[in-house]
């Protein structure tokens, strides 16, 4: 079994360094100890701290060679509003409720909630149910937050 002790950035290594390829879903994205399959490869990922993996980055592969991150399509809801105080203000409410929340250029994400899509409803969103990488925003206090 070969091992994973650093992760680089996407882009930060050369696509001849890449030796295989793994999927990941969210919950498997943010990890600091794992036993992966990427093929026939088995890789530990060992990390010092949890790190948050985003789709693209590398996992660095002790001897040489990289492990390429792709972020597995989950069941999502996009959720758009007829304006923008109206989507900060469904924002605030998925805020208050501590739900993970991926920001995009006029929409959110969140995963799949039928409770959670009939509130967006109720305080004036579109929701739309989608197939696609789950990337939240991390945090405020220093944790890994969007690009």
């Amino acid at each position: 079994m070969r091992r994973a002790g650093q992760v680089a950035p996407a882009g930060a290594y050369a696509a001849d360094q890449v030796v295989a390829r793994v999927e990941l879903d969210f919950d498997r994205r943010h990890r600091r100890r794992l036993v992966l399959s990427a093929g026939r490869l088995q890789v530990l990922l060992d990390l010092a701290e949890t790190a948050h993996l985003r789709d693209g980055d590398g996992l660095m592969l002790d001897g040489g060679g990289v492990v390429q991150v792709a972020a597995l399509p989950e069941p999502l809801l996009e959720i758009t509003a007829d304006s923008l105080a109206a989507l900060v203000r469904i924002a605030w409410h998925l805020g208050n409720r501590h739900l993970p929340t991926q920001l995009r250029d006029g929409a959110l994400r969140i995963r799949a909630d039928h409770v959670i899509a009939e509130m967006v409803r109720g305080l004036g969103g579109t929701v739309t149910a989608i197939a696609a990488p789950f990337d939240p925003e991390g945090g405020a206090y220093g944790h890994d937050h969007g690009a």
